[in-house]
């Protein structure tokens, strides 16, 4: 499996304390190919980008996942783009825009035109190469896309399963060559899980997580979703970003 380097743990724990500091958002608004109007924030990277992290949410949910995320992966050095999904509602109390405008119901795997978009718009962009992450069922999601997407160089999943109807997340893993980190709580089923998609990525490429403390999704690096874990489950995820694309 793809090798984490040690060195950056220190880093991490840096990048951890300007967990009060957030960058400043810009709204931001994009079509997919099928019509539907995208709605994200999207925040530049303090000093000179080294990427662009494109933020999926989990079910039920929208950008505001990632309101406390996001300006610790800007401190590191990436722009983010933190999406509201077709398939998604309000929680964290943020309203999911995009939801909101569209006016209908849409399932999982409705939302791959959402992700093609956006990478669509983070390449428009320029800032630097582009990693993908995925929180629950668009951590299945960003196996699907990044398959068919020769520009993605990173993914990041978390709590990652079969979860969309039609589709074989694990075929989509084998065709992977890129630098994948998998994580998830600590609960059986998520591991094993996580361990299938890690073991079909190719060339070793895979590290796979597993926490002490951890909940499910991207929440897992949320203190206020989980206290004792957030802080030790953060260097992991900077260890692995360092490692694919250093600094």
């Amino acid at each position: 499996m793809f090798q984490l380097r040690s060195t950056v743990v220190a880093a991490a724990v840096g990048v951890l304390s300007a967990f009060s500091q957030p960058a400043l958002a810009e709204p931001v608004s994009f079509s997919t190919k099928d019509g539907v109007r995208i709605y994200g924030d999207f925040r530049k990277a303090d000093g000179q980008a080294r990427g662009t992290i494109l933020l999926f949410h989990m079910a039920g949910s929208n950008k505001s996942e990632y309101a406390p995320l996001s300006p610790l992966l800007n401190k590191a050095g990436f722009a983010t783009l933190a999406v509201d999904l077709r398939s998604g509602g309000n929680l964290w109390n943020g309203i999911n825009e995009t939801v909101a405008h569209a006016k209908a119901n849409y399932d999982y795997a409705d939302a791959i035109p959402d992700l093609d978009a956006s990478i669509a718009y983070a390449e428009a962009k320029h800032a630097g190469p582009i990693a993908i992450w995925g929180s629950s069922y668009s951590s299945a999601l960003v196996f699907i896309v990044a398959a068919s997407h020769p520009e993605v160089k990173a993914l990041l999943a978390f709590s990652p399963a079969e979860y969309i109807t039609g589709h074989s997340i694990k075929n989509a893993a084998a065709k992977l060559s890129i630098p994948v980190f998998i994580t998830s709580s600590p609960d059986s089923g998520e591991v094993s899980a996580g361990l299938a998609l890690a073991d079909a990525v190719q060339h070793q490429q895979a590290v796979q997580y597993i926490p002490t403390h951890g909940v499910h999704g991207s929440s897992t690096l949320r203190r206020d979703e989980d206290p004792a874990g957030a802080d030790e489950n953060w260097k992991h995820v900077m260890a692995f970003l360092d490692n694919a694309f250093p600094r």
